[in-house]
């Protein structure tokens, strides 16, 4: 530990110098000092800005008990009618301790900014040793000039952990934005998905009433009557399966949003947006990426940051401990006894080249890590922006192939069947059929919306790739394959 002492005593008569240059340094102080306050904002104005310009949202800091209060009135007005996409996202960023939690970091971060900033409180000793008769009396007053001295540096290095900590928070602050818009999606589907599952078994439990009293009058046997009651019941395990993922889901949506209470029964629209029109290529979008994504920028901010602690280590390599001091003691029985003592810790044994061949691997160690997260950048967004692609086009063939020919071929059995050309168990079949169909748009349709997620996080952070497991996947089509 680097300490300087300084040992002016207040009785006595002044000595000049010493009192010269101790005004000096406490005015050198004084200056440094003045520069350490705290911010109006605390750094949230990143935070704003970026909830502002990249999800065109507000966010606000609850910071005391009253602002909580204008988050709840701004929350209830957005749960008074049914939930949009864009209204959860708003929700989430007003609402989700968790996000307010992490924004109390840039004040725990702006705090340790201004405290590296800060002259450190001085020290007062006393003593009193008395040797027979002889009593002596030594005071002093010590200052950490070695902490002054690396003040500059070190309130440098603090404010660029701080902007870290700012990007941190705004990375935070985009995750819990997309995450809140496909639990969103996922939940909306997984409502669609628990209707269309209703009628699915309303569909075959008919069939499978008509099969019973069919066999009792003698005309269907007994393994067409199973048949019909094996799908009705694995229908009715297929809505149980739909049901359960519809609630999952929603308590997901419910915990990002950060609600309890009434207002977890909020509503939500009957159906899915519509697809877009058509999808704009973007050839330029990993230039475009490593542009903005905030980790990459981060991990070369934290590079930068390495580096400059590296020139630290080398400056101060053999300075380790620095006393000065100003002694002034007294006595009864022997003149005042007056001046200087300087301490210095001599590199026999430690010349601080560890430290500097640590803070050398620390900084390659940034370097390389800097250079992955530019390369995954890169794939992340390739990986996304092809799964964004082939979800579109899957949900499209869905939408105008699948579903009008599922649709076109149930109204010409209906013509059939009023012909008396099939029977009602064909009719019934072919109707599983075209809510099968339509139950696999919806949730291609919600894969493309996710997907639609997962690359506007993958431009401007690390995405969440995982593929995530359908709400119905169980009732799916090939639930109806055999039948």
């Amino acid at each position: 530990m680097k300490t300087i002492v300084l040992t002016p005593s207040p009785w006595g008569p002044p000595v000049l110098r010493p009192r010269l240059q101790l005004t000096l340094l406490l005015a050198a102080a004084a200056t440094l000092a003045g520069c350490a306050s705290f911010s109006p904002d605390g750094g949230f104005s990143t935070v704003e800005q970026a909830a502002r310009e990249r999800l065109g949202k507000e966010v606000r800091w609850a910071r005391a008990p009253g602002d909580q209060d204008g988050i709840d009135q701004r929350v209830s007005e957005l749960l008074a009618k049914p939930l949009s996409a864009d209204d959860a996202v708003q929700i989430a960023l007003l609402n989700n301790r968790g996000l307010q939690a992490s924004f109390q970091e840039l004040g725990i971060t702006e705090a340790e900014v201004v405290q590296a900033g800060r002259v450190p409180n001085p020290g007062f000793s006393f003593s009193r040793l008395r040797r027979g008769d002889e009593i002596e009396l030594e005071r002093g007053i010590h200052f950490n000039l070695a902490r002054l001295i690396a003040m500059p540096m070190i309130s440098a290095m603090e404010a660029r952990r701080f902007e870290a900590t700012r990007g941190m928070v705004t990375m935070t602050m985009l995750s819990v934005a997309a995450d809140t818009r496909k639990a969103w999606v996922t939940a909306l589907a997984a409502e669609e998905t628990v209707r269309y599952m209703r009628q699915v078994k309303q569909a075959a439990e008919a069939s499978a009433e008509l099969a019973r009293r069919m066999e009792q009058v003698g005309n269907f046997n007994r393994l067409q009557r199973a048949r019909e009651q094996s799908f009705y019941a694995d229908a009715a395990l297929n809505l149980a399966r739909a049901e359960q993922a519809q609630r999952a889901t929603r308590e997901r949506l419910t915990r990002l949003l950060g609600l309890w209470g009434a207002q977890t029964r909020f509503l939500l629209p009957d159906r899915l947006p519509d697809l877009p029109q058509d999808l704009v290529d973007r050839p330029d979008i990993e230039r475009v990426a490593l542009a903005q994504r905030l980790d990459v920028l981060g991990a070369k901010l934290e590079a930068e940051q390495t580096a400059r602690n590296l020139g630290l280590t080398k400056t101060t390599r053999f300075i380790n401990v620095l006393e000065l001091g100003a002694v002034r003691n007294s006595s009864n029985e022997a003149p005042t006894q007056r001046g200087w003592e300087i301490g210095v810790e001599l590199p026999l044994f430690d010349w601080g080249g560890a430290r500097v061949a640590r803070a050398e691997g620390v900084y390659m160690q940034a370097v390389h890590r800097a250079a992955e997260a530019a390369i995954n950048a890169r794939s992340e967004v390739r990986e996304a922006y092809g799964a964004w692609r082939s979800a579109y086009d899957i949900a499209r063939h869905h939408q105008d192939e699948i579903v009008p020919l599922r649709k076109q071929i149930a109204e010409e059995n209906v013509l059939r069947y009023n012909g008396m050309l099939i029977g009602v168990f064909e009719l019934l079949a072919d109707a599983r059929q075209q809510i099968a169909s339509v139950n696999a748009a919806i949730e291609a349709k919600r894969d493309f919306w996710l997907a639609q997620a997962d690359l506007d996080m993958a431009l401007i952070g690390k995405p969440s790739l995982t593929p995530s497991a359908g709400p119905a996947s169980a009732a799916g089509p090939g639930a109806d394959a055999g039948h």
